[in-house]
């Protein structure tokens, strides 16, 4: 189908991951109106070959320049026009270009960030999934988003939720929003459970279809730590005034309570393709593919606080937090490494939030006025968390 003069352009970039997956499926259900014009992977060419044949985009990038020329003979091969592109710069270049007027940012951790500035300065709707940018360096995405009047709808199904419930009632009405999350696999397990837990048990989510890295966050609540840093930038609530609360059916994503003492919560299946139609669609309501909420087959909806002593890691982000300056960029970098090692089995479970916090101590915040700062904290956090890891015996938590 040739494009229309009113037909969103859409670039994916993660398209090869969970995220791009689910905004693709939304994307294709409206062809009409929704065409991926640009998709981009990291170093996957060969699944990224495969997604062009079916949504046949313009512009096709992979981050690894290594990829590039299994890309290019790939398409070549299949016999499409798409256009192959390799780098940062390009995925950049492509973000903020005319290729497109909407960007799904799905690329995992602080490799995301440079394509997410692009599509902010740029002025692109930007439909956020990649948390990390968010808290390695919010202050100045989001100055450059007011600057450049781009729009930003979160994707995250916590912060989709919020979105909509405060399209209700001013910004200025809200006493406090509470994102919800699952718990996780291990909901309930003591420490000493926990010291014994695999990467396969980690990756095992209860509710969601995700990669590793971010199941790892949602074991050890990381993620949900990480929303509430995004959630602070995104909705410009002190972190007074932002919650947490463990909700395992995940079918309530968030609340926001007002001043008049009501409070609005966002429902539905946990299916990230209803935030990506939100967002997509936005301000219309555009079919997702994902089925209406029976309330009666469900059953019944359950609360508790976070277990904080057995999952640090949303306490160690509440207090990153806090610190500001660069202080989230370390906390971010710290654990991007300490769940890499513990993915391939260099170390415990638990070692993970003792490295963050092992970080956070040795690395004061610092101010972060500028991209370069940020990124050279994210730079130290990860050369002395590394050292550390370096340091202990594989599989054990690092001391």
């Amino acid at each position: 189908m040739q494009p229309t003069a009113d037909m969103r352009q859409v670039a994916v970039l993660g398209a090869t991951g969970s995220i791009g997956a689910s905004a693709l499926d939304v994307i294709a259900r409206h062809r009409g109106r929704l065409r991926a014009s640009v998709l981009a992977a990291g170093s996957n060419a060969e699944a990224l070959v495969k997604l062009c044949i079916t949504h046949r985009p313009d512009h096709a990038a992979v981050a690894d320049p290594a990829a590039w020329p299994r890309l290019r003979d790939g398409l070549r091969d299949a016999g499409l026009p798409t256009h192959a592109h390799a780098g940062p710069d390009a995925l950049q270049a492509l973000a903020a270009g005319p290729e497109c007027d909407t960007v799904v940012a799905a690329i995992v951790g602080a490799a995301g960030l440079g394509s997410t500035l692009a599509a902010a300065r740029a002025g692109k709707r930007l439909l956020l999934a990649n948390k990390e940018s968010l808290v390695l360096a919010g202050e100045l995405v989001m100055a450059a988003t007011r600057r450049s009047g781009a729009q930003v709808v979160p994707i995250d199904s916590e912060h989709s939720a919020v979105f909509q419930c405060l399209q209700a009632c001013r910004a200025g009405d809200v006493r406090r929003i509470v994102l919800t999350a699952s718990g996780g696999p291990f909901r309930g397990w003591d420490r000493a459970r926990l010291a014994r837990v695999t990467p396969a048990q980690a990756v095992a989510h209860p509710k969601w279809s995700m990669g590793p890295k971010i199941s790892v966050d949602s074991a050890t609540l990381m993620n949900k730590g990480l929303e509430v840093i995004e959630a602070h930038h995104l909705f410009g609530l002190p972190p007074a005034r932002i919650g947490v609360l463990v909700h395992p059916q995940s079918l309530v994503h968030a609340l926001v309570e007002y001043v008049d003492g009501s409070t609005l919560a966002q429902l539905g299946l946990p299916d990230m393709r209803t935030a990506l139609a939100v967002g997509l669609g936005w301000p219309e309501r555009i079919d997702s593919g994902v089925t209406g909420l029976d309330l009666l087959a469900q059953g019944r909806l359950e609360f508790e606080a976070p277990d904080l002593d057995a999952f640090p890691c949303l306490r160690l982000a509440g207090e990153a937090l806090a610190a500001g300056g660069t202080a989230p960029a370390v906390l971010n970098a710290a654990n991007e490494e300490a769940v890499s090692a513990f993915l391939q089995g260099r170390i415990g479970f638990l070692a993970i939030p003792e490295l963050v916090e092992d970080a956070l101590a040795a690395l004061p915040a610092a101010p972060a006025d500028s991209l370069e700062a940020l990124l050279a904290a994210d730079a130290d956090a990860r050369r002395r968390t590394r050292h550390r890891i370096d340091s202990s015996p594989p599989g054990s938590p690092a001391a």
